[in-house]
């Protein structure tokens, strides 16, 4: 079975791995500043602080900016589930805003009537590894005054019209999980320009505890809030400096192959191929087909896992949890975003995928839609 996503682990990791386990230090050590400095640097941010995972990242996130019990936070229903229930975490709500049919992303033109006096923070979905579209995003969001945070979980090595993923918003936050486009095993990080949020997200990783006050000495330290343990080890940051060295190169690939994809299966009468918008250099995290109608879906993922091919749904809009339908949302909330959910199928993308492997895949898709659909 040929899987939809696969991380990529070599010598030089394995190696950077063991050396920092054989360091004096596993859990916080230099490795995890040197990791800070070096994603921060790739992003072109001012600040990183890495965390144990992307949700440990969204919930710092929306920590540093305030959020919190009695206010909303606005974001799209076609995400992880870990998007929305960051906020609730916190003691907010979630308003879900439809996407635009065309990316998946959230749809800037929603934003002006979704906005309440009680919205404090909106967050962008950049799915797929596609930006979202920032420009008016932003410009929604400073009639309001309102931060936004872009879960950058599907787009580290993306960009926005010149600009890498990392700087497109107030806080980016990034999941380091094994199909993502670097690994270390677990983990994730926030990237920012402010100072005091980032002092405010790594306060929030270890407990809430801050060191740097004046005490009775060398060892005081103080509890300023309550926080949580998020910390990420010295071994798992050796890993992720390693990986970040070849993320140009992991990105590059994952470009070619949604190439040769989208080359191949135009030629795939009714599939509806991702869009990609002017000014948009995607991180091709996934590659997600549309079939023509919601009832082909399922005998065409059936045939395609037949033959091999690992595909996946990305993803169930998060109000249709079950937990979310107790909170009281129901379905037909975002009509779009629903659509897409019924129509997508995420195909098999990955940097180490062999030519051969990309061959199989497009003749696959070609099959089974001839057989789901003719």
């Amino acid at each position: 079975m040929l899987p939809y996503g696969r991380q990529w682990i070599d010598d030089s990791d394995i190696e950077a791995v063991a050396a920092a386990l054989t360091s004096d230090f596993l859990t916080t050590g230099p490795l995890v500043e040197r990791f800070e400095e070096a994603l921060a640097a790739w992003t072109g941010a001012a600040h990183a602080a890495v965390l144990n995972s992307g949700t440990a990242a969204l919930h710092g996130a929306y920590h540093a900016v305030g959020l919190g019990p009695g206010d909303e936070m606005i974001t799209s229903p076609l995400t992880f589930a870990a998007t929305a229930n960051a906020a609730l975490y916190l003691g907010a709500t979630v308003r879900f805003v439809d996407i635009d049919p065309a990316t998946g992303n959230l749809d800037p033109r929603l934003l002006a009537d979704a906005v309440s006096p009680r919205t404090r923070l909106i967050t962008a979905v950049d799915f797929a590894g596609h930006p979202a579209d920032y420009d008016p995003i932003h410009a929604a969001a400073r009639e309001h005054g309102l931060p936004v945070v872009a879960d950058g979980a599907h787009s580290l090595g993306a960009v926005y019209k010149g600009r890498p993923v990392g700087t497109l918003a107030a806080l980016t936050t990034f999941s380091f999980h094994p199909v993502k486009p670097i690994t270390t095993g677990e983990g994730g990080a926030v990237t920012t320009n402010d100072e005091e949020w980032i002092r405010r997200v790594r306060s929030f990783r270890s407990h809430g505890i801050v060191r740097d006050v004046a005490g009775e000495g060398p060892w005081y330290y103080e509890m300023q809030h309550l926080g949580c343990n998020y910390r990420l080890t010295d071994f798992q940051c050796a890993l992720g400096l390693s990986q970040l060295k070849k993320l140009a190169g992991f990105i590059g690939r994952r470009r070619d192959i949604a190439a040769r994809y989208n080359r191949a299966l135009a030629e795939v009468p009714g599939l509806v191929l991702p869009h990609v918008e002017e000014g948009v250099e995607p991180g091709w995290h996934l590659y997600v087909v549309r079939v023509p109608e919601p009832r082909h879906r399922r005998p065409f993922f059936q045939r395609l896992r037949d033959m091999g091919i690992g595909v996946q749904v990305h993803y169930i809009p998060v109000y249709w949890h079950p937990y979310y339908e107790e909170l009281g949302y129901r379905r037909g909330l975002c009509p779009h975003a629903e659509d897409f959910y019924s129509r997508c199928v995420s195909l098999p993308i990955f940097p180490k995928m062999a030519d051969a492997d990309v061959d199989r895949v497009i003749e696959a898709v070609a099959k089974a839609a001839g057989e789901v659909w003719g």
